[in-house]
C-alpha cells in the first residue's frame, strides 16, 4: 500500500506534501486542470496553517479572513493523471498589506513542474476592512525570501479590445466555507469561458487578480481579449447587471508545433 508524507524542512519553514494526481482532477488531454491546480494550493495554504495552531476556525475566532489577492503561475509540465508529485508550500516577508505565499510543484524525481507566487489580504469579517500585515500577530512574521521562476503577481493590465463571450451563473456547489466563490472556481470560468481552440493551447503562464468576491446567484459576463501576436489571452469576469469587475486573469501559450 502507498503512503503519502507531508513534513515540514529542518527551519520549519517549508511544508511538503506528496500526492498523486487523480483521473478526476484532469482535462480531456490527461492533464491536471487550472481549477485543481489552484485547489491544491489553496488546501496545502490552509493545511500549513492548521499544522501551525492555526485553522480556520482560529483565525474566525480573532476575526480574521485570510483571502488570496493575486496568483502567478509558470507551468513547467502540468502533471500528468495518475502521476505521484510532490507540492511544498511556505510564506516569505510580507508587504505592509500582502502576505506572501509561494508554491512549487515537483515530479517524483524531483523535476521542477509548477512554480507558483501569491499574495493574500488579511480581512476583519466584521468591518470588512483590510488589516496591515503587521498586525497579524498570532504567529512570527516570516523573514525568508528565494528567487522565483514565474512572473510577478502585480495587477493585470486589461486591454481595451475585450470581446464578450459568455455568461455563466455563480451556484451553489461554487461556494467554500465563508460563503463566497472558492478561488479554484475561477480557474474552470478562465477555462470554460474561452474557444475550443484557445482551451487547447500549452499554457505556459497563467496570472489572476481577485477584485470582487462573488456569491450565490451572482451572473457572470465573461471577456476576454487575444493577442496572438503575443500569445496572451486576457480574461475579465463582471457582475451583471452593474458590470463590476470579478476578477481578471492572464493566460500565456506556446506556438503550435508544426508536425
Amino acid at each position: 500500500m502507498e503512503v503519502f508524507k507531508q513534513w515540514y524542512d529542518e527551519k520549519n519553514i517549508v511544508f511538503t506534501r506528496d500526492l498523486r494526481i487523480f483521473f478526476s482532477q484532469c482535462t480531456v488531454k490527461h492533464e491536471l486542470s487550472l481549477a485543481e491546480i489552484l485547489k491544491l494550493t489553496s488546501d496545502i495554504a490552509v493545511d500549513d496553517y492548521r499544522q501551525r495552531g492555526l485553522s480556520v476556525e482560529i483565525l474566525a475566532q480573532h476575526t480574521i479572513f485570510i483571502l488570496v489577492s493575486r496568483m502567478s503561475m509558470r507551468f513547467h509540465r502540468i502533471p500528468q493523471g495518475d502521476e505521484v508529485i510532490r507540492l511544498s508550500t511556505w510564506e516569505e516577508t510580507p508587504e505592509p498589506l500582502q502576505l506572501k505565499r509561494i508554491y512549487e510543484f515537483y515530479a517524483a524525481d524531483g523535476t521542477p513542474l509548477i512554480s507558483s507566487v501569491s499574495s493574500w489580504i488579511l480581512i476583519n469579517p466584521q468591518s470588512r476592512r483590510i488589516m496591515r500585515t503587521k498586525d497579524f500577530t498570532l504567529r512570527k512574521e516570516p523573514d525568508y525570501k528565494r528567487v522565483h521562476d514565474c512572473l510577478d503577481c502585480g495587477k493585470i493590465t486589461v486591454p481595451d479590445t475585450l470581446i464578450k463571450l459568455n455568461q455563466r451563473p455563480v451556484c451553489y456547489s461554487d461556494l467554500d466555507g465563508n460563503g463566497h466563490t472558492n478561488n479554484s472556481r475561477y480557474g474552470a470560468f478562465t477555462i470554460d469561458c474561452l474557444p475550443r481552440e484557445y482551451q487547447e493551447k500549452q499554457f505556459t503562464d497563467f496570472r489572476i487578480n481577485f477584485a470582487k468576491e462573488a456569491v450565490q446567484g451572482d451572473i457572470l459576463q465573461m471577456y476576454a481579449s487575444f493577442d496572438d501576436m503575443a500569445r496572451k489571452i486576457v480574461i475579465v469576469g463582471k457582475k451583471l447587471p452593474d458590470g463590476e469587475t470579478c476578477f481578471e486573469s492572464e493566460l500565456y501559450y506556446r506556438t503550435a508545433v508544426k508536425s
